[in-house]
């Protein structure tokens, strides 16, 4: 069924090929009404992120109800705890995360979904892109798709942002890092997830991302300079321009993202998240992932695995 058989009210507008839509006609709010929900659920599985303009009404309160609409919101973070009890804060006076990451994969039950809505912006720069990480495996040649399925990847909350970036500069920054590492997590993930509504595979990597299971060092990073190259081409990604009342959703099962730090560090970057929980990535092989260190119980509603011996 298509969004406009499902709500007249939302208009779609694409934004690309592989990813991206903006929705037009809708008032965001724990008011919203079935068909509407419904056609904001079809246009996020299928375009993978949405966005909304004109959202000035919405507050942290409104945010919370509307996600609840959308499924169960999980605890703002499974290591921020200072971060309040529905939103995490985005604020680049904590740091600056432009990296390439799906969101809090270094926990068993990686979130099905993410809300954004733009608090303070800078007065230039500071857009964040989006990657269909099921183009990207659409578009590897099927001898490396099977390989990419065989594999499983460790993801962990102890990355190194400083082999990518110059962040957490700062006694807040620093701070901010500390309570972020303060309790260590590890999972193994299958490299390609199923996607458990639409059935479609991804690439399931980032920036949390600490190594190929089973693979020294330099074939590892080989291989995931390879996978991640395809989620990161540009015919797969879409850039959106930050407005004060914009919202973006986006399916964490099937997407990368990265916020650009292209604005100086006088400007000042905030937006509010509420992710949504998820089930336990599947891969091909029908194996889950599994949990190799850290409890995430309180963090999301999903039940937790076995974990690894």
């Amino acid at each position: 069924m298509s969004v406009a058989d499902t709500a007249t009210t939302v208009q779609v507008v694409k934004l690309g090929t592989h990813i991206g839509a903006q929705l037009d006609g809708v008032r965001l709010g724990g008011d919203l009404d079935e068909q509407t929900v419904a056609a904001i659920r079809t246009a996020l599985l299928e375009h993978k992120v949405v966005f909304f303009r004109n959202q000035h009404h919405l507050t942290e309160d409104g945010q919370y109800e509307f996600a609840q609409l959308l499924g169960s919101p999980t605890t703002p973070h499974p290591t921020l705890t200072s971060a309040g009890s529905k939103s995490l804060a985005i604020d680049s006076q904590h740091g600056r995360s432009n990296v390439w990451h799906t969101d809090v994969t270094f926990v068993d039950r990686v979130p099905r979904a993410s809300i954004l809505r733009a608090v303070t912006l800078p007065s230039y720069g500071g857009s964040t892109t989006w990657a269909s990480t099921v183009a990207a495996y659409n578009s590897l040649p099927e001898p490396l798709r099977r390989l990419a399925e065989s594999l499983r990847a460790r993801h962990t909350n102890r990355y190194d942002y400083a082999t990518a970036t110059e962040e957490f500069q700062g006694e807040q920054g620093r701070a901010y890092r500390r309570e972020f590492e303060s309790t260590y997590f590890e999972t193994e993930h299958p490299v390609v997830e199923v996607h458990p509504e639409t059935g479609e595979r991804a690439l399931l990597l980032g920036g949390f991302v600490k190594e190929i299971a089973g693979l020294p060092g330099s074939e590892s990073r080989a291989l995931l300079r390879l996978f991640q190259d395809r989620v990161t081409r540009l015919e797969h990604t879409t850039r959106w321009n930050w407005s004060l009342g914009d919202v973006a959703i986006w399916d964490n099962r099937a997407t990368q993202h990265y916020a650009i730090d292209d604005y100086d560090g006088s400007e000042h970057r905030k937006l509010t998240r509420i992710t949504l929980a998820g089930t336990i990535p599947v891969g091909v092989d029908g194996r889950p992932s599994t949990v190799i260190s850290g409890n995430s119980d309180t963090y999301s509603s999903t039940a937790p695995l076995t974990r690894a011996a």
